[in-house]
């Protein structure tokens, strides 16, 4: 009677903790599938918490970068005024991060009349990017075999998220 009892109480932690773990993985944009690996990255300095940051990973194609259906994968999380973390499944290997704070939370990414980002935004390796966009070479990163963390500065040209 005893061992059934243990029995029916590690099989029902065990039902607990799967549902988890199984979160975990899945809050991730992309799939665990064999040799994949956790891509973590960290947007810091966001403004506010209105709205939601989009992390936008492109793949190792330089003509894909910043273009029209060029992403790999997306992730949009609720912002975090500080630091707001994303993370992706993926396989080893080459890529390029762009990040927005989404404010407002249209899912677009709102610019001045003249052109100029009237929302936060950064890229892997915070290439400088003030006079347009960076290239793909100075946004390119690697991820290897053990995964990546990644930390990228968010810039605000305008201190009002409100506009």
């Amino acid at each position: 009677m005893k061992a059934r009892m243990a029995a029916m109480w590690v099989a029902a932690i065990g039902a607990a903790i799967l549902p988890i773990t199984a979160r975990a993985q899945d809050s991730c944009a992309g799939a665990a599938e064999p040799g994949f690996v956790r891509l973590t990255v960290r947007a810091q300095n966001v403004q506010s918490s209105a709205g939601e940051v989009a992390f936008t990973l492109y793949p190792n194609i330089k003509r894909r970068f910043l273009a029209a259906g060029g992403k790999l994968l997306r992730t949009r999380v609720k912002a975090q005024a500080g630091t707001t973390s994303a993370c992706f499944w993926v396989a080893p290997g080459a890529y390029a991060l762009a990040v927005y704070h989404d404010a407002d939370g249209d899912r677009d990414f709102d610019r001045s009349r003249l052109g100029s980002p009237v929302e936060g935004f950064a890229f892997s390796n915070n290439p400088p990017t003030r006079f347009g966009l960076p290239a793909f070479e100075a946004a390119r990163f690697d991820v290897g075999p053990e995964g990546r963390q990644l930390a990228v500065q968010m810039r605000y040209l305008r201190a009002d998220l409100s506009r």
